[in-house]
């Protein structure tokens, strides 16, 4: 059976293949997903199928003293779809935050002086499990019993300017945020708390770090999702979907800020694996393409207009919100409906959903997934709610 209530479950997204599944498992649908699609249809998986098995022909690995050709292309597309001019690749997210961090303290304390290393984080935020994502999280939940914990890093509650000037000063090397906030539910940076960051990150001279490991690969509508908002990055954390399953993550940054950055002071024995690149080409290609994205858009408003329908009928909604595929419902307090036994009892009916807290569960599913399949996921979301209110 799958696993329940780990968040490296195994995911599905729509149509199931893997032969190693029970049968039950087979008939499931994953909204927990954050690789860009498994199950995809056969023109999308025969691409990406082919692109892998090329290049597993001809180079697998080398030393990182030499660069490989797939890692060139894609960092080349990567820069000209973004602000980014250097791409470090790395196997993780969780690998590029490090990234991230140690780039932008040893630019600051280098261009400027040593005491210029503090980062600001902001709380709901999830960043990785490695140390330093667990501090900058400032979350008792994953810090206890790992302590004592890096120093230098700062929080402030999220989508708040009410003192932020008191935390950002000429110390900051960093504000590392997530421009959407993911596992908390669904909150999109709001505009005044951009405003306020991109104006103290150019008083104090401090860089901005966007954290689009979840966000990115056209996720929420856009390439990446700091695109719909008014703020200009210095280094984008990307992973996850990037190379469709593979591992593979990295950091994008200007010429200015990596040029701190000399041989030796950071590398990745396997990051950047020619694979990995190779199938992360593809997978820009097909995703950077407006019709995609415009899909994926579409696809949002369908499941909207279809939780808006089971509102209607069950009322137990407070909120629901989105961008791109990525959406999130929380009940009323007054539902009585429990998270915890809603996706156990999902799961049986054979639908894969995620816990954001107490009162909210969102869905993740894949980006290709078929208008039919949405509509048989949400007929199934619907009965399970049912059939628990009728207890």
């Amino acid at each position: 059976m799958v696993p329940m209530g780990l968040n490296s479950m195994l995911h599905f997204s729509g149509h199931l293949e893997p032969s190693s599944i029970d049968a039950r498992a087979r008939q499931s649908f994953s909204f927990s997903s954050q690789n860009w699609p498994h199950g995809s249809r056969a023109v999308t998986r025969r691409e990406i199928d082919a692109k892998s098995r090329k290049q597993s022909k001809s180079l697998w690995h080398l030393s990182n003293l030499y660069i490989n050709e797939p890692s060139v292309t894609l960092a080349k597309k990567l820069c000209n779809f973004t602000f980014g001019e250097k791409v470090f690749f790395s196997n993780s997210g969780a690998e590029a935050i490090e990234a991230a961090i140690k780039t932008a303290r040893k630019y600051s304390t280098k261009k400027f002086n040593s005491n210029k290393n503090e980062i600001v984080s902001f709380t709901t935020s999830f960043h990785g499990r490695t140390i330093m994502g667990i501090t900058l999280a400032h979350s008792k939940a994953l810090n206890d019993g790992f302590g004592p914990l890096p120093k230098g890093i700062k929080s402030h509650e999220y989508n708040s300017i009410e003192n932020l000037e008191k935390v950002i000063s000429d110390d900051t090397s960093a504000i590392i945020l997530e421009v959407v906030q993911w596992q908390s539910g669904i909150t999109p940076a709001n505009v005044k708390f951009i405003a306020e960051i991109t104006r103290l990150a150019k008083k104090h001279r401090a860089l901005i770090i966007i954290d689009e490991v979840q966000s990115g690969v056209g996720r929420t509508g856009s390439l990446f999702a700091y695109e719909q908002f008014k703020i200009k990055p210095d280094i984008v954390c990307f992973a996850k979907g990037i190379a469709n399953g593979l591992p593979l993550g990295g950091i994008l940054t200007t010429n200015e800020v990596s040029s701190a950055m000399t041989p030796g002071l950071h590398g990745s024995t396997f990051g950047g694996n020619p694979i990995a690149c190779a199938v992360g080409e593809k997978v820009v290609d097909i995703i950077s393409k407006k019709s995609f994205l415009n899909a994926v858009k579409k696809k949002e408003r369908l499941f909207l207009e279809l939780l808006k329908e089971i509102n209607n009928d069950l009322n137990i909604f407070s909120e629901v919100k989105s961008m791109g595929l990525w959406l999130s419902v929380t009940f009323a307090k007054d539902s009585n409906i429990k998270v915890d036994e809603l996706i156990i009892a999902c799961h049986k009916n054979g639908l894969m959903i995620l816990k954001a807290n107490m009162d909210t569960v969102r869905f993740s599913p894949s980006l290709i997934i078929e208008d039919m399949l949405i509509e048989k996921s949400m007929q199934v979301f619907k009965k399970t709610l049912t059939q628990i209110l009728a207890l």
